[in-house]
């Protein structure tokens, strides 16, 4: 299995509310809501070598995809994009899962930066974390440019389902081999969970602390 490139796709869709003219997702959300403006990010997500995924410390991954944005029309094709899951940031608690896609409408560039933004506040709100897409729209060919609107992206419950059936293993010969990269994902993917919700949520501070000075944990 090391031998080869081993890895997996998906499929991905969020949408929202978006309006052009502002800078805050959240501002952007709730004015195109008002305003009937949507936009859909279809994203195709392409891990190459899960191995070499895991272990790069951005876990960077291949995107491609279209959008779908009322006042650009619709099916419009990206050129390029940036993917990386549980990315490390300069905050300890926080990780970003990163969806952009570079795309061109009326012969200019625009490029769209989401981020679900995945950290250990309190209470256990995984699923907001991990479904939620602040998103801005730069003009330009990536995120120099300045921001021209903005939003807030949702994978809803229905398109997590779909998520999950547009996975395929790439680069497999076996059932086996298939079952064992579903399985290294999977394990990845719920680390990064563990990592920022579940741990601090059933290890109290103390009791990491005991840990610590018993050398059975280097955690912060």
């Amino acid at each position: 299995m090391k031998n080869r490139e081993l890895g997996i796709s998906f499929r991905e869709t969020m949408a929202g509310g978006f309006s052009l003219g502002e800078t805050d997702p959240q501002a952007g959300e709730a004015r195109g809501e008002d305003e009937g403006n949507t936009l859909s990010m279809h994203a195709v997500i392409n891990i190459r070598d899960i191995h070499r995924f895991i272990e790069d410390p951005d876990h960077a991954g291949e995107i491609t995809g279209h959008i779908d944005f009322g006042p650009f029309g619709s099916n419009i094709p990206a050129k390029g994009g940036t993917f990386n899951l549980f990315s490390p940031t300069d905050n300890e608690h926080l990780k970003l899962m990163v969806y952009e896609l570079a795309f061109e409408h009326s012969g200019d560039d625009y490029y769209l930066a989401g981020r679900k933004e995945v950290h250990d506040d309190p209470g256990f709100d995984v699923w907001k974390d991990t479904t939620t897409l602040l998103t801005v729209l730069h003009q330009g060919k990536d995120k120099t440019g300045p921001v021209i609107g903005a939003g807030v992206l949702t994978l809803g419950l229905a398109d997590l389902v779909r998520l999950a059936s547009t996975m395929r293993v790439t680069g497999a010969t076996s059932a086996k081999e298939q079952t064992e990269v579903l399985v290294e994902f999977g394990r990845f993917f719920m680390g990064g969970i563990w990592d920022t919700h579940l741990k601090r949520l059933i290890f109290p501070s103390w009791w990491r602390r005991l840990l610590r000075f018993l050398g059975l944990s280097r955690d912060n």
